[in-house]
């Protein structure tokens, strides 16, 4: 899921001590202020969301690409930020990325709703230092079929840590 600016900033350092880390994102988050450069230094993939025919291709090339030099490619299946998490809205462009390559997805769930969307500006919003920010890392699911299950696997892991954190309303149903 992707909630706030928040996971941005803490999953590469997070993940990068173990391996090389880049993201899936839009092309535009590249030309942002301060964010920008810092978007554009760790080798993403970028996608216009225009044509999505086309960003598949970019992900599914430029990931197995990605994926050959050693990195993990995080994708927010969400593709934007939202408060709250719709699995109706989840694509599966990470089950397909790992099935191509036969790499493991690795669901990671995160309630950073402590940073909120600013009004003006999307990624500048205030920070709540009280609310609590809670990250659970799945165990690896390798891609079998047509990743269906796959898929749902991931929900299912998002989803039950969202309820075992005590936030079933972030969830919509």
């Amino acid at each position: 899921n992707h909630m706030s600016t928040l996971e941005t900033m803490i999953l590469p350092g997070i993940i990068q001590p173990a391996k090389p880390v880049c993201f899936v994102m839009k092309e535009e988050l590249v030309n942002y202020p301060f964010f920008g450069a810092v978007s554009g230094a760790r080798d993403p993939i970028l996608v216009g969301r225009d044509n999505p025919r086309e960003d598949l291709m970019k992900v599914l090339d430029g990931g197995a690409e990605r994926v050959g030099r050693g990195k993990s490619v995080i994708i927010f299946p969400q593709k934007t930020r939202t408060r709250k998490i719709d699995a109706e809205s989840f694509n599966t462009l990470g089950i397909k990325l790992a099935k191509k390559n036969n790499v493991p997805v690795i669901p990671i769930a995160i309630v950073s709703d402590a940073w909120s969307n600013g009004k003006i500006i999307k990624d500048y919003g205030r920070i709540n230092p009280s609310v609590k920010v809670r990250l659970s890392f799945g165990e690896p699911i390798y891609v079998k079929g047509n990743g269906a299950d796959e898929h749902q696997q991931v929900i299912d892991f998002i989803k039950s840590k969202f309820i075992s954190w005590g936030r079933k309303d972030l969830i919509i149903e």
